[in-house]
């Protein structure tokens, strides 16, 4: 079990599916976590929560009186990620959406912090979002498309949102070989977040 209040959970302490991408590598899910500047009492849309890394860490952090709604509109995902949200013993913090972002978020409560995994109608979602935050609520997207990054970026500014942040995160891991230790690269991932006015 997880005993930490710091973001980082191991990749293998999530229950994986191939068929469900995820989760966002525990380095890339740290950093996600420290852009949404959460607190306990918070609340948080994770959009695309694929098997629930994010919800569990933003979950960590707004525990035992903040709430986390997670969406995803792959019911494989939404059962994967309430599989991961049990396992961490967080069902009462967290609440699991079979939905389609945007339109899943009209019917949420205003919140603190949303993360944004991916979208095909990123622009819509991220006019929604704008919506559903609270002022001063924080934005975090992921994205591994440079065409993603590009159109977050330009929508958030349209928004008028402030204090926007764009980095790009390479991560290697160490995995042991007969020689030694090699350096296994990870695909790049750009990390944009932003405040709402």
């Amino acid at each position: 079990m997880w005993t930490y209040k710091t973001p980082g959970i191991p990749d293998s302490m999530f229950i994986q599916d191939e068929a469900v991408p995820g989760p966002t590598k525990e380095e890339i899910r740290a950093l996600t976590i420290s852009k949404a500047r959460l607190k306990e009492g918070f609340s948080v849309i994770d959009v695309g929560c694929g098997t629930g890394g994010l919800t569990v860490e933003a979950a960590f952090q707004v525990a035992p009186t903040g709430k986390v709604f997670a969406i995803d509109e792959d019911k494989k995902a939404v059962e994967l990620t309430k599989i991961n949200v049990a396992k961490f013993n967080l069902q009462n913090t967290v609440q699991v959406i079979n939905g389609q972002a945007p339109e899943a978020l009209l019917s949420l409560p205003m919140v603190d912090a949303i993360l944004v995994g991916g979208s095909r109608a990123l622009r819509e979602l991220l006019r929604s979002s704008y919506q559903r935050l609270k002022k001063n609520g924080r934005l975090v997207v992921n994205a591994i498309l440079l065409e993603t990054s590009y159109t977050a970026l330009d929508e958030m500014k349209k928004l008028g949102f402030r204090e926007i942040e764009v980095i790009t995160v390479f991560v290697a891991k160490g995995q042991a070989v007969s020689s030694g230790t090699m350096m296994m690269a990870r695909n790049p991932i750009t990390i944009l977040s932003a405040t709402r006015v």
